[in-house]
């Protein structure tokens, strides 16, 4: 073979450092190659299967802003809490200081009766079950190995999780029977302490239609004494009377104000239940219909029982002296099941014979 000139091999040499030379100069740091990698890892990410769909790329868009909003409502969990305290001493406060002494002066015996006797019923089932809602543990799955039957496996937790089981980002755990997270509770709604939640709504409810009905004349006469215009000289009120006059007007638009909003919320979850429904599964369900109907068929909640079959079980009636001491008394009674099994389609006979 002949050798090559050495001028050749120069020249060869030369070409090569130069064309490394220019594509070392071209390439970018290795940070900004790394970024840009894990961008298009994350794009890449959003379709790696058939089954992405619009709510998966919604959920990994926003994920920073549920985050967010899970770190906020999980610290000022406490402070809802002591608002809520806060809110009904104040009403306390001017139901005994206030308004019992004008009650006694002004009433009947048989009216005085029924605003002392329906008053501090009323109290008692507010107290109770708020309590009860906020201390109750919601329920979770067990962390050992079991044989209890699953539906699928948590992302989060990397753990089997039952039917009507979610995970829940501010508990940071999964919740039988998961309902929703309660900022005003400090606590998950679900499968037992739902009653306890449902039951304070729908008392406090009934306490604050109680005070904005039974105030109405008080609040009236208050809002009259204080912005009236008079021709002639104003009556000559003390610091007391309008300490008074304004403790009225506080207590009358803080009553009406909740009453409209919480009796909605307690409406809508009386509506929830009576379908076997929680809120969650409401939007799961009404996927799965419109996704049904799309194939012609209808789809079936598993889990509604019927109307009444719906509220025995919700509330643990398991004989008709259950309603009165069950739902219209204190009672720290379990729920009907252990929120890990579930019956499906049972048959139209009562579950709880009444």
């Amino acid at each position: 073979m002949r050798r090559c000139p050495s001028s050749v091999l120069h020249l060869m040499r030369y070409v090569r450092l130069r064309s490394c030379a220019r594509r070392g100069k071209n390439r970018l740091p290795l940070w900004i190659r790394e970024t840009w990698s894990y961008i298009k890892l994350l794009v890449q990410s959003l379709c790696f299967n058939s089954l992405t769909d619009s709510d998966v790329i919604f959920d990994s868009i926003f994920e920073p802003v549920f985050w967010t909003v899970d770190y906020v409502t999980r610290w000022f969990g406490m402070v809802f809490v002591c608002l809520v305290v806060i809110l009904t001493t104040s009403i306390l406060v001017i139901a005994y200081v206030v308004l019992l002494p004008l009650i006694l002066n002004t009433y009947s015996p048989p009216w005085i009766a029924w605003h002392i006797c329906y008053g501090h019923w009323n109290l008692i089932m507010i107290a109770f079950h708020y309590y009860k809602a906020a201390k109750t543990s919601p329920g979770y799955p067990p962390m050992e190995k079991n044989d209890t039957p699953f539906v699928s496996v948590c992302k989060k937790c990397i753990m089997p999780k039952p039917a009507r089981t979610h995970h829940c980002g501010i508990c940071n755990r999964c919740i039988l029977k998961m309902d929703h997270h309660c900022p005003w509770l400090n606590n998950c709604v679900g499968h037992f302490n739902h009653r306890y939640f449902f039951s304070f709504c729908l008392f406090m409810t009934l306490g604050c239609v109680y005070c904005s009905i039974s105030g109405r004349n008080l609040f009236l006469d208050a809002y009259s004494a204080l912005e009236t215009n008079y021709q002639t000289p104003a009556p000559a009120y003390t610091f007391k009377d309008k300490v008074i006059n304004k403790s009225i007007i506080y207590m009358w638009v803080l009553t009406s104000t909740v009453g409209v909003a919480l009796g909605a919320l307690t409406i809508w979850h009386a509506i929830l239940i009576s379908r076997g429904e929680t809120s969650i599964e409401r939007h799961i369900n009404s996927k799965e219909t419109e996704r049904m109907a799309k194939w012609g068929k209808v789809y079936k909640n598993p889990f509604n029982y019927g109307k009444l079959n719906n509220w025995k079980i919700f509330f643990g009636v398991e004989k008709r002296s259950h309603w009165v001491t069950r739902v219209l008394l204190p009672s720290g009674h379990t729920p009907h099941s252990d929120g890990l099994t579930w019956s499906i389609f049972p048959i139209k006979k009562d579950l709880i014979p009444v």
